[in-house]
C-alpha cells in the first residue's frame, strides 16, 4: 500500500478549511481561487493540482461531509433515536458555517435539498440543544 504523502494531505485540509473560512465572509460564487490560495498559504497552482476549480473543491467537501454522515449513520444504528440525533446535531453544530452556506444548499443534487427545506430551523435548533446540553455538563 502507498504511503500518503503528509505535505499533500496538510496542503488540502488547509485549502478546505480556507474555502470554509471564505464562505463565512463573503458569497461563494464571489470567492477566487486566489483567495482560497492565500488563506490555506498556497500557491494557486497547489489548489489546481488537487482541485479544477472551486466548484469541484466545494463538492469534493460536499461529498467528504456526505461520507462522514454515512459513517455516523452506521455508528448511530445501534442507538436510541434521541441518542442518534444528538450525534447529528453535533456534527451539524461543528460544520454549520458549511452547510447552512447558500452555495451548499445550491449543490442539492449531492446533499439533498429537502435536509435544508424542513430542517434549517430544526436542525439548527438541535444544535442548540447540542450547545446547552454541553455548556450544562460542564
Amino acid at each position: 500500500m502507498a504511503k500518503i504523502d503528509r505535505r499533500i494531505v496538510k496542503s488540502q485540509e488547509a485549502i478546505k478549511k480556507a474555502v470554509v473560512e471564505l464562505m463565512a465572509e463573503k458569497p461563494f460564487d464571489d470567492i477566487t481561487i486566489q483567495e482560497i490560495a492565500d488563506r490555506a498559504n498556497v500557491n494557486r497552482g497547489t489548489v489546481y493540482l488537487h482541485y479544477t476549480d472551486k466548484y469541484d473543491l466545494l463538492d469534493k467537501l460536499i461529498e467528504e461531509h456526505m461520507d462522514n454522515l454515512r459513517q455516523l449513520c452506521r455508528e448511530a444504528a445501534d442507538l436510541t433515536f434521541e441518542e442518534g440525533n444528538y450525534i447529528w446535531y453535533e456534527y451539524f453544530e461543528r460544520h454549520q458555517l458549511f452547510f447552512f452556506d447558500d452555495a451548499v444548499k445550491q449543490r442539492g443534487a449531492v446533499f439533498p435539498q429537502s435536509v435544508f427545506a424542513a430542517g434549517d430551523r430544526g436542525i439548527q435548533a438541535g444544535c442548540r440543544h447540542v450547545k446547552r446540553k454541553k455548556q450544562r455538563a460542564e
